[in-house]
């Protein structure tokens, strides 16, 4: 199988279902920013970290894979079977920032991205996934969205942020509170 078809050369591509659109369409630049997010984490988790952390974030960007598959997908004409997204994977991310939380000094500001570059890295993943809830969100609004997907991507991103707080201990970063001038 070759890799290039030369299909999209004049700016459109196929949706999971054949249907053809705009490179430049909504549901390509969720999927788009959603793979964008999952290689975010494959660097995220080519850092110095925890087993368990790299464990975790190899579920999560199988989790990203399954949601850029339902947004590739046509939501009128796909017949091909998509892997599941179920509401235990929101479950398993908000069990694993409580334990996280556990061992986390209580919070009493904000907190400024930085202190070590895997903790940085970690909060550029945060971001990017809050991106990819917008453009999600954005899709819902016009076309059909399962429920689960905006709620994943919520999820992942508070996600995101605890691990790089818990990263930030592991690593013996000093964690910067933002102090607002006034």
């Amino acid at each position: 199988m070759k890799i290039y078809t030369k299909k999209g050369d004049k700016g459109q591509t196929s949706l999971i279902g054949g249907t053809r659109v705009p490179k430049s369409s909504m549901r390509i630049e969720s999927y788009g920013t959603v793979d964008e997010l999952n290689s975010y984490l494959g660097l995220v988790r080519d850092q110095e970290i925890g087993k368990e952390y790299v464990r975790q974030i190899l579920e999560i960007q199988d989790r990203l894979f399954t949601i850029g598959s339902h947004l590739a997908s046509d939501p009128e004409k796909a017949n091909m079977k998509i892997p599941g997204l179920f509401g235990q994977d929101i479950i398993n991310l908000e069990h694993w920032m409580d334990e996280m939380d556990k061992e986390l000094p209580e919070m009493h500001s904000f907190v400024l991205p930085g202190g070590h570059t895997t903790v940085s890295h970690t909060h550029v993943a945060r971001c990017i996934c809050r991106r990819a809830e917008r453009i999600i969100v954005d899709l819902g609004s016009h076309d059909r969205v399962e429920e689960i997907l905006p709620q994943y991507m919520n999820r992942l991103s508070d996600y995101l942020f605890v691990l790089s707080r818990k990263l930030t201990q592991d690593l013996g970063a000093e964690e910067s509170p933002w102090t607002p001038r006034m």
